[in-house]
Parts: structure tokens; C-alpha cells; sequence
């Protein structure tokens, strides 16, 4: 089924929206610090970012994105960039500007902060490095890492078949099942996978009663239908209507967290509404809630959603990273090493009781010198021989032996 519902965001924005909301006074939250609240302003803004170009990427698709496990094992990777490379990855996930330090403490603040968000909401946050064994790393660079994302480290033979399973099964268990695997294959020139991986479980506030669910409709974007199980109920929430889009916040548990859904109108095409959201224009938007009985509609649904992040993070300005002028020296002191792959899952159902979710983002450190029958060292510190040749004809130019190389 198509169901572009604008999930965008959809752990982001859900902690947005739980630590505004006024509708529960009697579950207190904490105050943002400055540093959080510019990280989540940077975190929405990267978010909305990466869903517009990801939509542009991947056309009429169900899209399922999580901004904050992205923004998460690229806030680990950015520890290992220096100079333009770590500048473009900031800028990129809109954190330019800031120190490292600032940037580091405002994601280990928050990860404290979600995972004590709501008690009857669960809320599983987890990141890992999974390092080549034999290669030599920067250790400072793993004691960052550890101290502000609390991330596992482990160190593997990548050429035994047994290590991506090693790291599979990992996923697999963090995200309780729902997404078994991340890496099909360890590249030969894979040195070190940064990932971070979320698991979401919360029960609506106000259940769906299952009798009330009805086989209806669900209109496509080329103007046909089909069948879905349509779920209803008559709650009171949060919602806004304007002449382009209608949207509605439906809480979890002690509504802490929620799931905000835009429905743009039928004469507003849904990549034009995608387009528009801007962060100025998001952040407008959820200011002009107001709260009523609501006949709400909605299908019960499951997505699981892959994609390779590499050509959004481009065109979001952090190519560099990616290119043979990265600079991760930072991680290791090996030129060459640069981002091979930023691999992104996600799993998304909808029902009755509520909302089961996980992610799991990937990036792959790589090396070139790691390739297999190609970039051979070669050092010129004994006598040699030199050829200057011309090179169409054949015709040797100049011949020499070079036994000391005199200035």
C-alpha cells in the first residue's frame, strides 16, 4: 500500500512534539538545556532535509526515514573527520558552528533524555563500532565515542564469514527482531561500521477499538484504490485544518510521544507539500494546534524501507566524505580512508494498539589501500632506473639510474 503519510521525522518529531505538549500537565518534562535545543533544532532541520531530498531520490515509494538514528552514527563518524571533511559533515547535519565538545555532550544529554522520556512508552536507543582487527586506530577516537554515545567497540577479523553475522546478530537483537540484518557482504576495503539502531513500542493513549475497523478505500497516487483495513475512532487530540493540508497528533502512553500526521489536501500534490516543509514552515505549523473531538481514519499498515544514503548526503553538501580528499585522520592516521556506504533501515507498524517501529543506520569506513590486487606501496629509497618515454610512438626519451639522489 502507499502510504507516503508523511511519517517523515518520525523519532525526531514525536520528541518534539511530546516536549510541547500542554495537554498533559500532570507528566512534568524537564526544560530543554541551550545545547539541546539547538541540537534538536539542528536534528529537525537535518531531518526534514534529508526526507526532501530522499523524496526526491526515491519517487512514488513508501518512505520511512529516521532522522536521529542518521544523525546518530554520523554524530559518531564526525569525531574521526578533521579540517573541510568534518566542516562539510557539519554543516550538512546543520551543526556548523558549534564545537565538537558542545556537540558530543548535547548527544549524550539527549540520548539521556529519550530514554527517560516515558515510562509506558518503549524507547531503545543503541550504538556500536565494529572495527578491522588489524588495522590501527586512533584510540582517543574510540574513548570519545564510548564516553558520549556510550558505543560498543569491538574489534573483528573482517575477513571471517562469521563477522557479519557477528554484527547482524546484533541488530537483529537490539532491534528486537524487526530488522535481522544490516550488511549483506564486509568490502574488502570495509575497515571499520559505525551504527547506531533505535527501537520504538508504544500503545496509543486512546486504543482503537478493533470491531471498528472496516475494509475501505485508500486512494493512489495515479487515481485508482484499493482495499486497506481502515481503523476509526472518535478521540479527543490535537489537530489543525488549512486549505492545503489538514493535520492531526495522535499521543502514546502518558503522551510523551506521539505520531504527527499531515494530510495534504486533494488538490495539493503530496512532493509539492514535501517540498514545503521547511523548518520555518514545520515549526509554524505546530504552533497552530488546537484541541477537539476528532473523527480520526487511519490504515493499519507495516513498511520495511532500505535505502543508500550516499547520493542525499551529497547533494546535502558532505561529499567530501565520501571522495579520495576525505580526511579521517582523526579515526586513523592511514591516508585514503573515507565513507564507502551509509546504509539506512527501517521497520514501521501500525495497528489497533498502537505503533512498533525500529532503525538501524550503517556507515562504512573504508580504506583504498585495502583493495585487493591493486594500490601496491612502492617506495623509491634504493637505487633505480627511470625511463622518460614518448609514449604513442614508443620512443625512449631518456634513460638514467638514479643511485644517489643529489639536490
Amino acid at each position: 500500500m502507499k502510504i507516503i503519510f508523511s511519517i517523515k521525522l518520525f523519532f525526531i518529531m514525536l520528541v518534539i512534539n511530546s516536549c510541547s505538549n500542554t495537554n498533559n500537565p500532570a507528566n512534568t518534562v524537564r526544560p530543554l538545556t541551550p545545547d539541546e535545543k539547538h541540537i534538536v533544532s539542528s536534528g529537525n532541520n537535518f531531518g526534514l532535509n534529508l526526507f526532501q531530498e530522499v523524496n526526491r531520490e526515491e519517487g512514488d515509494k513508501n518512505i520511512v526515514l529516521s532522522p536521529l538514528s542518521v544523525s546518530m552514527a554520523l554524530g559518531m563518524t564526525v569525531n574521526g573527520a578533521a579540517g573541510s571533511t568534518r566542516d562539510s559533515m557539519l554543516n550538512t547535519l546543520e551543526m556548523l558552528g558549534i564545537s565538537i565538545d558542545q556537540v558530543n555532550s548535547s548527544y549524550q544529554s539527549l540520548i539521556n533524555l529519550l530514554l527517560n522520556m516515558d515510562s509506558k512508552v518503549q524507547f531503545e536507543l543503541a550504538n556500536s563500532i565494529w572495527y578491522r582487527n588489524t588495522w590501527v586506530f586512533e584510540q582517543s577516537f574510540f574513548d570519545v565515542c564510548n564516553k558520549y554515545f556510550n558505543s560498543q567497540v569491538t574489534g573483528l577479523n573482517f575477513d571471517d564469514p562469521s563477522a557479519k553475522n557477528t554484527i547482524n546478530n546484533w541488530v537483529n537483537t537490539q532491534t528486537k527482531g524487526k530488522i535481522p540484518d544490516i550488511i549483506d557482504a564486509i568490502d574488502p576495503t570495509s575497515i571499520m561500521f559505525l551504527i547506531n539502531t533505535i527501537y520504538f513500542k508504544g500503545n496509543w493513549t486512546y486504543k482503537f477499538d478493533t470491531t471498528l475497523t472496516k475494509d475501505l478505500p485508500f486512494y493512489l497516487l495515479d487515481g485508482t484504490s484499493q482495499t486497506c483495513k481502515m481503523m476509526s475512532q472518535l478521540a479527543y487530540l490535537s489537530y489543525s485544518r488549512t486549505q492545503d493540508f489538514d493535520v492531526v497528533d495522535i499521543p502514546y502512553g502518558s503522551k510523551n510521544f506521539s505520531m504527527t500526521i499531515f494530510l495534504p489536501s486533494s488538490n495539493n500534490n503530496i512532493n509539492d507539500f514535501i517540498n514545503g516543509m521547511t523548518q520555518d514552515n514545520y515549526n509554524q505549523w505546530l504552533l497552530n494546534f488546537k484541541t477537539d473531538s476528532v473523527n480520526i481514519f487511519i490504515p493499519k499498515y507495516k513498511v520495511e524501507y532500505k535505502i543508500k544514503l550516499n547520493d542525499a548526503l551529497i547533494n546535502m553538501g558532505m561529499g567530501i566524505a565520501f571522495g579520495d580528499y576525505a580526511n579521517f585522520y582523526n579515526m586513523t592516521k592511514v591516508p585514503g580512508t573515507y565513507i564507502g556506504e551509509v546504509l539506512h533501515k527501517t521497520y514501521v507498524l501500525v495497528d489497533e494498539a498502537g505503533t512498533e517501529a525500529a532503525a538501524v543506520t550503517s556507515v562504512d569506513i573504508r580504506n583504498e589501500s585495502m583493495a585487493p590486487g591493486g594500490h601496491i606501496t612502492i617506495r623509491l629509497d634504493r637505487p633505480f632506473v627511470f625511463v622518460i618515454r614518448e609514449k604513442s610512438s614508443g620512443t625512449i626519451v631518456f634513460i638514467g639510474k638514479i643511485v644517489e639522489p643529489l639536490n
